[in-house]
């Protein structure tokens, strides 16, 4: 199948945010796809999947999806809060949501693209996998697990015409930081930066583009980064550079902590 061709996606989380965004730009090229929340968008000609990732069987609730040339793992929620006092089962949540669901559909998805030889593989990380936010330990742990598998993955499937792609997002201007649930009232001062810092950062736009370009591309990049020039450029350069030391002092004054 030419790289270019209309194909049939499965994507999570697209009843809001960049989940949403993504499926809009895929209906308007011409690309099928199978939207997967739970509470699946009603746009035109999309594919509607009913299904709760943290609760459901989740082989059950595709039964009657087709086999899908592209698998973009996008759905996702926050945790913030002390790590002393998050509830254990919220934390387990987050790794249910952001690792074990993706693996689990990832699972689903490669029987058929072995089969046929072709297919891709879209992870939707996050920045917090390299540069982890404070009062988010479990999301930046669960982000930094889904990294770290895709790119064991990439390895696995070298040669046999299935892309694994990772699609780093920095700081971007949706709801996710109202969604984000927050326990107790430590780290006030690093929730209202990132409050900050979402309201001042770019759309959707810039991820929606990354995402076109791993499902169209020939041969995509492995690893693809979205947000503001400091966030994606100076910032992981300054996290490999520097001691970890001075890092840690540089975080915590961005932070005011």
């Amino acid at each position: 199948m030419p790289a270019n061709a209309p194909k049939k996606v499965l994507l999570t989380g697209a009843s809001a945010g960049i989940g949403l965004a993504i499926a809009r730009q895929l209906l308007a090229r011409g690309h099928e796809v199978w939207a997967a929340s739970r509470q699946p968008p009603t746009l035109p000609g999309i594919h509607p999947v009913k299904v709760d990732l943290l609760h459901d069987d989740i082989t059950v609730a595709l039964r009657d999806v087709p086999p899908v040339n592209v698998l973009i793992n996008n759905a996702g929620t926050g945790l913030f809060g002390a790590t002393d006092e998050l509830p254990e089962a919220d934390v387990r949540a987050q790794f249910q949501l952001l690792f074990y669901a993706p693996l689990q559909l990832i699972q689903w998805a490669l029987p058929a693209m072995h089969a046929r030889q072709t297919g891709r593989i879209i992870n939707i990380t996050s920045l917090a996998a390299v540069l982890p936010v404070p009062f988010m330990a479990p999301y930046n742990a669960a982000k930094a697990a889904l990294s770290a598998s895709t790119a064991s993955l990439r390895l696995e499937l070298a040669g046999t015409g299935i892309h694994v792609i990772e699609i780093q997002p920095a700081d971007i201007n949706t709801g996710f930081h109202h969604s984000t649930e927050k326990f107790g009232s430590a780290g006030q001062s690093a929730w209202e930066t990132q409050q900050r810092n979402m309201a001042a950062a770019p759309g959707t736009d810039c991820i929606v583009q990354a995402v076109l370009r791993a499902v169209r591309t020939r041969q995509p990049a492995p690893i693809m980064v979205a947000g503001s020039f400091f966030q994606t450029r100076l910032a992981p350069i300054g996290a490999r550079l520097l001691p970890q030391r001075l890092l840690d002092k540089l975080l915590r004054r961005y932070y005011r902590l």
